[in-house]
């Protein structure tokens, strides 16, 4: 039996303690060389181990298509997709992933469907600008009279440097 198990973990690369599980599986089950013409490797895997099949992770997967589509929206984090996925699962009785592990899949579903385009830049060839985000409060230190800022934001997209500067209204002077 020894030799035989020996040409088996030679053939099929593989470990004796490998082929010994297997081995004893298959008496335990009464499976015998050679098998049947139409039983599949899926089904034999099911059949000398049946547990393996049983744990049913209680985590549930978030809706990566969702996410990316909200995420496109102003406003939107991940953070706050991460909070309304939690709400729905203890809503279903079912356990979230905690938020690194939720940000860690969703980033690695984005990145297989190439969710994001990397565009290569030269240096000095381009700066990026616009206006960002909502109107910011800004408040009088003396008089305590609020007045609307807007920012305005310049990167140079090659080095990441990035000028920011509140103006008080959104014309082209500024």
């Amino acid at each position: 039996m020894k030799h035989v198990q020996r040409d088996i973990c030679s053939a099929m690369h593989c470990s004796d303690h490998t082929v010994r599980t297997i081995l004893k599986e298959a008496a335990k089950h009464n499976i015998h060389w050679p098998l049947d013409e139409d039983i599949t490797n899926v089904e034999l895997e099911r059949i000398l181990f049946p547990d393996k099949y049983q744990k049913i992770s209680t985590y549930v997967e978030p809706d990566y298509p969702y996410i990316h589509r909200e995420l496109a929206k102003p406003g939107v984090t991940l953070t706050l997709l991460w909070e309304e996925y939690c709400r729905k699962c203890y809503e279903s009785g079912r356990t979230p992933y905690m938020s690194t592990q939720f940000g860690d899949k969703y980033r690695r579903w984005a990145r297989i469907i190439k969710a994001t385009m990397r565009i290569q830049h030269k240096p000095r060839d381009v700066i990026q600008v616009d206006w960002a985000g909502d109107i910011i409060p800004v408040y009088d230190s003396v008089t305590g009279e609020r007045s609307s800022a807007y920012l305005f934001v310049a990167v140079l997209p090659c080095s990441c440097y990035v000028y920011a500067e509140a103006c008080d209204d959104m014309k082209t002077e500024n």
